[in-house]
């Protein structure tokens, strides 16, 4: 069975159980989906019809509308990016530097505020909101630059918007990405965080841009764009894929915005992949530890689900995954190391069912370029000829 289009939807961060080497990551125990319904437990009707909730054993239901499994993660490393590098066929083996521990080297620091032309504060690992909240009233006063990390490959710079423009933000980032090119700095992503407001009321903006270093080899994306295929990407897809193998780009606001954007390309008439990413539940909830909120926003996603199916044409295929887990009822605020979903549904099934466990992610993405009849991943397997 053959599809024309195929939008592949990522639940940022929504695990279903930890991980066979959960233990490594120090994630014994884990599990986003399943302690959200534990602690905050809500219908989601849409959601448990295509067998999402099987997957952690709260219901188990034997007639889905939806082909349904998990697959495992086997990338050295449990965050975004190498996340969805592995969902497109390239796993990570040798894990993206992080400086958790530490905070960035003197000489690294000292580099960008020669190139930047302002002071740098902050330099630790950090929530995003938490430290705006430390060191915004600062960044004001002075107009430097909070840099901070996190558990994640990534060097984050924040400003105010009424202080810093945009443009000069980015462009303080732009200088960060090439700076940390060198090996021993090189990170995986360097993030803008904006934020406006007033001194015990900052908000970060939507207006958060990603440098991401380019994959390190071709996607399933590029496969697709080098063999003429449209590949749409919605959310920060483009920013993590840093604009390799995508033939158009749709930013998003929020989860909202995000539905509605997939719900307009699904109105336009294009053959090939539209690869969306919904990152308020990681964003806004996992990390802040926020199970009402987390278990809230996956309701709203289950209150669009029939829209969405609904918009889906005959031969198009459907499906939704994660990338990684953040289970809000863990110690800390970063991500865990889980299995993710994945839900797969079209029109033309006639007895979709539970398919075994996926070895790896890459799976995903192996399934997607035989569909279409491009180049395979070098790692990964197809399930196409299961679905029917």
């Amino acid at each position: 069975m053959k599809f024309s289009r195929i939008f592949l939807i990522v639940l940022d961060s929504l695990g279903v159980g930890e991980a066979i080497d959960a233990k490594k990551f120090d994630d014994e125990g884990v599990n986003t989906l399943g302690h959200i319904l534990k602690y905050n437990p809500i219908d989601y009707p849409n959601l448990e019809k295509m067998g999402f909730l099987n997957l952690v054993n709260y219901k188990n239901i034997k007639e889905t509308d939806s082909y349904y499994t998990k697959a495992h993660p086997k990338a050295n490393g449990k965050d975004t990016l190498t996340g969805h590098l592995e969902l497109m066929g390239i796993r990570t083996i040798k894990p993206f530097k992080s400086f958790l521990k530490t905070g960035f080297p003197k000489e690294l620091i000292d580099e960008l505020e020669k190139r930047t032309g302002r002071k740098i504060i902050g330099n630790y690992a950090a929530s995003g909101t938490e430290i705006i909240k430390e060191l915004g009233e600062e960044q004001i006063k002075t107009g430097s630059l909070i840099v901070y990390t996190s558990a994640d490959s990534v060097l984050q710079i924040a400003a105010h918007e009424d202080v810093i423009p945009l443009e000069e933000l980015y462009k303080d980032c732009q200088i960060a990405r090439e700076l940390t090119l060198k090996e021993e700095w090189k990170v995986g992503r360097i993030i803008a965080r904006p934020y406006i407001g007033k001194v015990g009321n900052f908000i970060r903006t939507p207006n958060r841009h990603d440098y991401a270093l380019d994959p390190a080899g071709d996607t399933v994306l590029d496969n697709l764009k080098n063999s003429g295929y449209d590949v749409i990407a919605i959310g920060k897809i483009s920013d993590i894929f840093n604009n390799c193998g995508i033939t158009k780009s749709i930013k998003t606001k929020d989860n909202l915005d995000g539905i509605t954007k997939i719900l307009d390309v699904e109105k336009e008439n294009f053959k090939g992949i539209c690869f969306a990413n919904l990152n308020d539940f990681d964003s806004k909830y996992g990390h802040r530890r926020d199970i009402k909120g987390y278990a809230e926003a996956i309701k709203e996603f289950d209150n669009y689900l029939p829209r969405i199916k609904q918009d889906l044409q005959e031969d198009d295929l459907l499906m939704i995954v994660a990338d990684h887990g953040n289970d809000p009822s863990y110690k800390g605020t970063d991500h865990t190391r889980e299995n993710v979903p994945v839900l797969i549904y079209s029109k033309k099934f006639k007895d979709p069912k539970h398919l075994k466990e996926l070895d790896c992610f890459t799976d995903i993405g192996a399934t997607i370029a035989d569909n279409f009849d491009v180049k395979m991943p070098v790692v990964g397997k197809s399930f196409l000829g299961k679905l029917k």
